[in-house]
């Protein structure tokens, strides 16, 4: 059983994620077919099986990271082309530049803050399951 703050946090944060996903969709959709099983964008009910893209969210105690605990954001191409770095790396920076906007909609009271950490990015600062 989770906890309802918990639970409404990832709802939060899972529509931010659905937005950036929603833009790279727009901006690079177009760039790299989709994997052979993968569906066309706005197919399914859920942004992160459909598309290009998959913007995912998950949680991290943060064991052996500088930056703690947090959630670590993985942005993923679905597509059976192999992605040069220069791109993934130009998507990934767009990412992570709007992903403090996007934060700051879903969760306007809070401090939170953007971290690189290794391929991925990681949210971290008042992630407390106080008032939502």
């Amino acid at each position: 059983m989770r906890h309802h703050s918990v639970i409404e946090w990832e709802r939060n944060l899972k529509r931010a994620l659905d937005r950036i996903d929603g833009y790279l969709e727009q901006e690079y959709g177009d760039l790299y077919p989709l994997h052979p099983a993968r569906a066309e964008d706005g197919e399914t009910s859920n942004k992160a099986h459909d598309g290009l893209f998959s913007v995912l969210g998950d949680y991290t105690t943060g064991f052996g990271s500088k930056h703690g605990e947090g959630y670590i954001v993985e942005v993923r191409m679905v597509t059976l082309k192999d992605v040069p770095d220069d791109i993934r790396a130009k998507i990934e920076n767009d990412v992570a530049s709007r992903l403090p906007e996007e934060l700051k909609k879903v969760f306007p009271d809070r401090h939170l803050e953007v971290k690189r950490e290794g391929k991925v990015f990681k949210i971290v600062g008042d992630l407390g399951l106080g008032d939502l």
